[in-house]
């Protein structure tokens, strides 16, 4: 069956002398595995650059219910960003955000809803003269809505605590050590009361922001299986702390 649909390039890999492997999040049909041939050749019809990671592209392929891998037909740009390629900290968050995307999005069926929410957030990073230090963040908490265990409740003097195990604000110290501060709690609440377009209006300091990025990231081992340890991070705030 031959169907024509856009998609989010998730991972590449080289393959052969002269072809791609590239994990695509499709509109039409999901998270699946791809094949381009002949692509890295210097007689190839379309650019390699097509491919990077969180590029949002139109592709036509041959695609086969039952089969492991698809091959592609066609591939063209969708969304052509005039920034993120060239731009380090726009780049940067988007190299983040194409890892948590790895180690989250599984379905193999379509999610017009999830499909939507990534073009969105990387069509506004792209254009954007906001600035940037806070999306990644904002977008840990708008994902983790649309995975299923957004954060409960919200913070105030009663309900000071936010208990990262049970997804929720809380009055007491939790008697474990998975729950944000004070402080942590306060900014995680403000940042779910933000937009995308206005999340950089939350006033996150160097120290809070490192701070918050590693408890969420721990909020998403304990509420999926297998989401691993991400790599991204440390380069990340560096890059953002310039």
């Amino acid at each position: 069956m031959q169907i024509k649909t856009r998609a989010i390039v998730f991972r590449t890999v080289k393959y052969g002398e002269t072809s791609l492997i590239v994990d695509l999040f499709t509109e039409e049909k999901g998270l699946h595995t791809f094949i381009l041939s002949g692509v890295r050749s210097p007689k190839s019809r379309f650019s390699p650059g097509l491919l990077q990671p969180m590029s949002v592209i139109e592709v036509v392929t041959y695609f086969g219910e039952n089969h492991s891998m698809h091959r592609i037909k066609e591939v063209a740009a969708s969304l052509i960003f005039q920034h993120i390629p060239f731009e380090l900290r726009k780049g940067s968050v988007a190299l983040f955000l194409a890892e948590i995307c790895r180690k989250t999005v599984r379905e193999t069926e379509p999610d017009p809803i999830l499909f939507d929410f990534l073009v969105k957030t990387l069509d506004f990073l792209d254009k954007t003269d906001r600035p940037v230090a806070n999306i990644h963040l904002h977008f840990l908490l708008e994902l983790a809505s649309l995975l299923g265990f957004l954060p409960g409740g919200e913070a105030s003097e009663s309900t000071p605590f936010f208990d990262l195990q049970e997804g929720v604000f809380c009055e007491l110290r939790p008697p474990h050590p998975f729950f944000l501060d004070k402080n942590e709690s306060s900014a995680v609440h403000q940042l779910l009361g933000k937009t995308l377009e206005n999340c950089h209006e939350t006033a996150i300091d160097r120290p809070l922001r490192k701070s918050l990025l590693g408890h969420l990231l721990q909020f998403y081992k304990l509420h999926l299986d297998q989401f691993g340890e991400v790599h991204t991070p440390e380069v990340l705030e560096m890059v953002l702390a310039e």
